[in-house]
């Protein structure tokens, strides 16, 4: 059985993990660590939870709740999302790693629609390699991620074999669709339930452009959630770069509080990468930047151009962005080169 990490599970992360050298020699760090190295993995992995709504699992036993090891989904900024997995040297060579990943993976694609899903592995991880392959990963040629240059395998929705049980994600039973287009009125009137500006920005007039793709949160098969998003090039400081524009980040007021916006913005910035975007830009009120930033996105300082009937103007809302390639951000301004998103 698998369960989302908790702080709890320091003490057993330890034992099972960290404490194992011949299990840490193909993780990050290279050695055995410490029972405080353990608390604070266990801190980040809660703290990647809150994040983005999904995350590393405990993996136990279903008969002894024995602490077996742990497996998950890990969204780093400048790679995507990537599947990992760790096993007490007693329980390797059962089929546990395989059984949770594929768990994980029906989790990533069925539960989440992910565009894809990478996995790192150093070179040498024989065992590992082999899991992946199982599973159904195609090489992707190499990566440097934590310092290590790694083999980079690729699992694709398409080529990847559904999990026989999904995991246990804390009972969240949020299912998003991703789609082409705009999205449905009728789904977007019963997100709105009836409030006349849920985005708080009718005020300022503004025409924004549709959106070329759309995801929705569906929970007991009903609308709860949506955001929408396109593609277009834009300049930074006069020069071109490929953007993704987020927009329409709506959660249904009977369901806020619950983090689904996060899952929501995460699994919209994967799909953006997946397309070929090198960032992603937002516009939002100035009393929603608090919430963008825990989420890893920046405020930018510079004037931001956009198109309007009547010609250019400046921005009147608070402009956000996310890097996905590791390029610089623009130190002087940015034109949109159309309508606002």
């Amino acid at each position: 059985m698998v369960e989302p990490i908790s702080r709890g599970d320091s003490d057993d992360l330890f034992e099972a993990v960290v404490s194992q050298d011949s299990v840490m020699r193909w993780l990050a760090t290279g050695r055995a660590d410490s029972r405080s190295a353990a608390t604070a993995m266990c801190d980040d992995h809660v703290a990647h939870w809150t994040r983005h709504g999904y995350g590393d699992f405990a993996v136990r036993d279903a008969a002894t709740q024995a602490f077996l090891g742990r497996v998950g989904l890990r969204n780093r900024a400048q790679h995507g999302v990537d599947l990992g997995f760790a096993v007490h040297p007693r329980a390797q060579g059962r089929g546990i790693a395989g059984e949770a990943g594929r768990a994980c993976l029906d989790l990533a694609f069925r539960r989440l629609s992910l565009p894809a899903v990478f996995a790192f592995v150093l070179p040498g991880n024989t065992a590992s390699t082999a899991v992946l392959r199982r599973l159904g990963a195609q090489a992707d040629g190499t990566v440097h991620s934590s310092g290590l240059q790694c083999l980079r395998y690729r699992f694709d929705p398409a080529t990847t074999a559904a999990a026989e049980h999904v995991v246990d994600d804390g009972g969240a039973e949020l299912q998003l669709i991703h789609a082409p287009g705009p999205g449905s009125p009728d789904d977007r009137s019963a997100l709105c339930d009836g409030l006349p500006d849920p985005f708080g920005v009718k005020g300022l007039g503004l025409v924004r452009a549709d959106k070329q793709h759309t995801l929705t949160g569906v929970h007991e098969g009903r609308p709860v959630a949506s955001a929408g998003w396109l593609l277009r090039d834009v300049a930074f400081d006069g020069l071109p770069r490929r953007a993704a524009g987020l927009g329409g980040v709506l959660v249904h007021p009977a369901y806020r509080g619950r983090g689904i916006a996060r899952t929501v913005i995460s699994v919209a910035v994967e799909h953006a990468r997946a397309a070929g975007a090198e960032t992603m830009l937002l516009l939002c009120r100035p009393d929603l930047v608090p919430l963008y930033t825990q989420l890893g996105w920046s405020r930018l300082s510079v004037p931001v151009t956009v198109q309007q009937p009547g010609g250019a103007r400046n921005l009147p809302l608070t402009t956000m962005i996310y890097d996905l390639a590791g390029l610089p951000h623009p130190s002087i301004s940015v034109d949109l080169q159309g309508l606002p998103f």
